[in-house]
């Protein structure tokens, strides 16, 4: 019996990189999906198992079903779909925000992953069998001051994941998502525009996640027996207890 197939977008860093790690650890085979092909080459030198890489950004529509069309006959029927890629750009209210910002996050966190999800579907349909996980945000849940637009993406991942599970449900096909808290990653220095220190900030005081911690979580999900679906996630460090409220020590 072959390994898995597991497809991750967003592979090049974070949760997508620690993601491909602990499924590699179970034995997958993986396609690394991402723009920055340097990364997606050293994360494969790291890993043990067969994989194949693809390189796109998952807001070109055009890009997408070309990549996903070339796969190789190896890689080709994909079994779990890990849906990471996004980003978030700028904290400003809307009067105050870039435009462009709106734009990079609606085509990546909104329709790429709904075009990455259209192009891997159809052999999961044929088979009636596989696993869509999306990984969403506890901005999902809950809006918060100046992330109007972050926050809508997300709702509508939500959203998405929910009717996703609703038409694939007569095929047997799990459609999941994980809702991350605070995670330390290359997250906050992209809103802040490289600002590091601002990024540090969100963080101060706190113990968040990082993104092995939410891998362990895909992992799990992942592996759950065939009538098993951990269909909807939230996942907080402990220290935080909704998007307004975390505990912070004094510095």
């Amino acid at each position: 019996m072959r390994e898995k197939v597991v497809m991750i977008t967003g592979a090049s860093s974070g949760i997508g990189w620690a993601a491909a790690q602990k499924m590699a650890e179970q034995g997958a085979q993986l396609i690394l999906c991402g723009r920055r092909e340097d990364r997606l080459k050293e994360l494969q030198s790291q890993l043990d198992t067969p994989s194949h890489i693809l390189v796109f950004d998952v807001g070109d529509k055009q890009a997408v079903f070309e990549k996903v069309n070339s796969l190789p006959d190896a890689f080709s029927s994909v079994d779990v779909l890990i849906n990471n890629a996004g980003n978030a750009h700028g904290l400003s209210p809307v009067h105050e925000a870039d435009i462009e910002d709106w734009d990079a996050m609606i085509d990546s966190n909104v329709k790429g992953l709904m075009y990455v999800t259209k192009a891997v579907l159809p052999p999961m349909v044929q088979k009636k069998q596989g696993h869509i996980l999306n990984i969403g945000s506890i901005a999902a849940k809950e809006v918060y001051p100046n992330g109007s637009v972050y926050c809508s993406s997300k709702y509508a991942v939500d959203a998405f994941t929910k009717g996703l599970r609703i038409d694939l449900n007569p095929m047997g096909i799990k459609v999941s998502a994980i809702h991350p808290g605070m995670v330390n990653t290359e997250f906050s220095q992209v809103r802040f525009k490289g600002d590091k220190n601002r990024a540090d900030g969100v963080y101060k005081g706190l113990q968040p996640l990082v993104a092995e911690d939410v891998a362990h979580v895909i992992c799990y999900m992942i592996q759950a027996p065939l009538h098993v679906n951990l269909a909807d996630v939230l996942l907080l460090p402990n220290a935080q207890a909704s998007t307004y409220v975390a505990h912070r020590k004094p510095s």
